[in-house]
C-alpha cells in the first residue's frame, strides 16, 4: 500500500504524459515555418504544402473519438504507448521523405499516432492522480500544452535555419524514446468499465474519417484545379454521402443503446455510438461545437500564410518568422495561466463569447497589411488573438460540460476536441483556397503567367521571376481576404455564444477534483462509455493553442 501511495505521489508519470502531449501539439505548428524550405527542397506545389499541414490534423480529428474508445476497452497505457511508437516511426519517415507524396503519407500516419496519444493522455492523468494532486497535474499539463504551439513556431524556425527542415521531424524520435522509457517504468495501466459486450463503432469511425478526409481533399483540390474538376466534385459528393451515412449509423447506435438501457437484459448488444447526435438538438451544445470548429480555424489557420508571407516576401529567416508570431502563444499562455481560475468561476458563455470576439478583433486588425508593410503590422493582432484565445479556449470545455447533463460529460469533452482539430484542418483548406486564388487573381491580372503565379502562392516567390512589387501586392491582397474571412467568422461565433449559450459556472456543476468539490475522484466515474475523459475544469486542460 505504501508503494502504491509513493507511486501516486510521483510526478514521473506526468512527465511522460506531458512530453507525449507536447510533441503531438508541437507538430501541429512546427512545420509552419519550415514550409517554404520544404517547397524548395521537394519542388512541392502549394497544394502539397497544404496537405503537409492538413493531413495530420484530419487524421487526428477523425480518429480521436475512436482512439478514446479503444483506450478504455484495451488499456489506456497500451494505446498511449502504441501511439508514441507509431508517431516516432512516422516522424522518422517524414524526415527521410524523398518527395512530397511520401511526406504527406507519413504525416497522415503521424496523425493516427497523435490521436492515440491525445485520446489516452487525460484519462491516464485522471487514473494516476487523485485529490489535490490531480488538480495540480491537470494544471501543469494544460500549461505545458499551452506553450506547445508557440514553442513549435520557434523550434521549427531554429531547426530549419540552423540544421535542416527535416530536423523538425527527427527531433521527435529521441523525445519519444524518453517518453516511452518513463511510461514503461512509472505509468500504470487503466481501463474504464464498459457494459458487457461493448464494441468500438467501426462503421462510424470509417464513415466519419471518410467524410472529413474527402471534404478536405475536395476543398483543396477545388481551389487548385477548379470546382468543375471531376476529382474535386467527386470528393465533395462522397463527403456528403459519407456524412449522411454517418448520421444514420449514429442514430441507429444511439437508439439501440437507449433501448438497451431500458431493457438491461439486452444492454450488451451492439457497439457504442461514436457520437450521440441527439445532443446537437441542445441549442447551447450545438452552438458550442460550431464555435469550437470556427474558433480554431479563425484563430490559428491563417498563421500558416502569415509565416509564408514573412519568409517569401519579407525575406525573414524561418527563426525570425517563428518569433514574429510567438507573441500570440505567449499572451494566450499568460492569460490562461494567470486568469484561468477566475474565468472558470464565471458563467462560461461570457468569457468564451467575449474571448472569441477579441480573437475576431485581433484578426481584423491585421487587415492593415499593405504591400509596403513590415512584420510589425501583425504584432497588435497577435497580441489580441493571444488574449482572446487565453480567455476563450480553456473555458470552452466548461461551457460544453455545463450545457449537458453530468452523465454526458465525457462525450462533451471528446466532441470539443474533435471539432477543434477538424476546424483547424478545414480552416487550412478553405483559407489556402481563398489565399491562393486571390494571389493568382492579382498576379495574372498584371499579366503574370499562371504557373509563375502559382509558384509565388506556394512560397517560391523569389524563384518565380516575378517583380517583388507585384509579389508584395498579391500577398497583401491574399492575406487581407483571409483575415476578413477569419475575423467575420470569429465575430459571428462570439455573438452566437453570447446570444444562444446558457450554462453554469464550473463551480456550479462540480468540476473539482478532490480538492474542493464536486466531482467524484474515482477514475471509473471520470470516464464515460464513449471513452473520453472528464477533465478537471478548474484548470486549462485544453491547451489554448492548436
Amino acid at each position: 500500500m505504501e508503494n502504491e501511495n509513493n507511486r501516486d505521489r510521483s510526478w514521473w508519470p506526468l512527465t511522460a504524459l506531458c512530453l507525449g502531449g507536447f510533441m503531438l501539439l508541437i507538430d501541429v505548428t512546427i512545420v509552419n515555418t519550415a514550409l517554404p524550405r520544404m517547397a524548395t527542397s521537394l519542388d512541392a506545389s502549394f497544394t502539397s504544402l497544404q496537405w503537409v499541414v492538413d493531413v495530420y490534423a484530419v487524421a487526428l480529428a477523425a480518429l480521436l473519438l475512436v482512439a478514446g474508445s479503444l483506450a478504455d476497452l484495451h488499456g489506456r497505457r497500451r494505446v498511449f504507448v502504441t501511439g508514441l511508437v507509431l508517431f516516432a516511426l512516422a516522424s522518422l519517415a517524414c524526415g527521410l521523405a524523398p518527395d512530397a507524396g511520401t511526406l504527406i503519407a507519413a504525416r497522415a500516419v503521424q496523425g493516427v499516432g497523435a490521436a492515440a496519444v491525445f485520446a489516452a493522455n487525460a484519462p491516464l492523468i485522471t487514473a494516476t492522480y487523485q485529490g489535490r494532486d490531480r488538480g495540480i497535474a491537470f494544471g501543469v499539463w494544460g500549461a505545458v500544452n499551452g506553450a506547445a504551439a508557440g514553442c513549435g513556431l520557434a523550434l521549427g524556425g531554429v531547426l530549419t535555419e540552423y540544421v535542416n527542415w527535416r530536423a523538425v521531424f527527427f527531433v521527435n524520435v529521441p523525445l519519444t524514446l524518453i517518453a516511452l522509457w518513463i511510461t514503461f517504468r512509472t505509468v500504470p495501466e487503466s481501463r474504464a468499465p464498459r457494459r458487457p459486450g461493448a464494441r468500438v463503432d467501426r462503421a462510424g469511425a470509417v464513415l466519419f474519417t471518410l467524410c472529413a478526409g474527402t471534404l478536405t481533399y475536395g476543398l483543396v483540390r477545388g481551389g487548385d484545379a477548379g470546382w468543375s474538376d471531376p476529382r474535386a466534385a467527386g470528393s465533395l459528393i462522397v463527403s456528403v454521402l459519407a456524412g449522411a451515412a454517418f448520421v444514420l449509423v449514429e442514430r441507429a447506435r444511439s437508439t439501440a443503446r437507449a433501448r438497451g438501457a431500458a431493457h438491461r437484459e439486452n444492454a450488451s448488444a451492439g457497439p457504442e455510438p461514436l457520437l450521440d447526435l441527439a445532443l446537437l438538438r441542445n441549442r447551447s451544445f450545438a452552438v458550442l461545437m460550431a464555435t469550437a470548429l470556427l474558433t480554431q480555424a479563425a484563430a490559428f489557420a491563417h498563421f500558416i500564410y502569415s509565416a509564408l508571407w514573412a519568409q517569401s516576401v519579407l525575406g525573414m529567416s524561418p527563426l525570425e518568422a517563428g518569433l514574429a508570431i510567438l507573441p500570440m502563444a505567449g499572451f494566450s499562455f499568460l492569460v490562461a495561466s494567470l486568469f484561468g481560475g477566475r474565468l472558470q468561476r464565471l458563467r462560461p458563455q461570457y468569457p468564451l463569447g467575449l474571448g472569441v470576439l477579441v480573437i475576431g478583433a485581433g484578426v481584423l486588425s491585421q487587415l492593415a497589411v499593405a504591400p509596403e508593410s513590415s512584420w510589425t503590422v501583425l504584432l497588435p493582432g497577435c497580441v489580441l488573438i493571444g488574449v482572446g484565445v487565453g480567455m476563450a479556449v480553456p473555458v470552452l470545455i466548461s461551457a460544453a460540460l455545463s450545457a449537458l447533463p453530468p452523465e454526458r460529460a465525457g462525450i462533451a469533452s471528446g466532441a470539443v476536441n474533435t471539432f477543434r482539430q477538424l476546424g483547424y484542418a478545414l480552416g487550412v483548406a478553405v483559407l489556402g483556397t481563398v489565399f491562393a486564388g486571390r494571389v493568382r487573381e492579382v498576379l495574372t491580372g498584371h499579366g503574370v503567367p499562371r504557373a509563375a503565379a502559382e509558384a509565388v502562392g506556394g512560397g517560391r516567390a523569389r524563384e518565380a521571376g516575378v517583380p517583388m512589387e507585384l509579389v508584395r501586392e498579391a500577398f497583401a491582397a491574399g492575406l487581407d481576404r483571409i483575415f476578413l474571412l477569419c475575423g467575420a467568422a470569429a465575430l459571428a461565433s462570439g455573438a452566437a455564444v453570447l446570444l444562444c449559450v446558457r450554462g453554469r459556472a464550473a463551480t456550479e456543476h462540480g468540476s473539482g477534483g478532490g480538492s474542493g468539490a464536486g466531482r467524484p475522484e474515482t477514475p471509473e466515474r471520470d470516464h464515460r462509455p464513449d471513452g473520453a475523459a472528464v477533465p478537471d475544469t478548474r484548470w486549462p486542460v485544453h491547451s489554448p493553442t492548436p
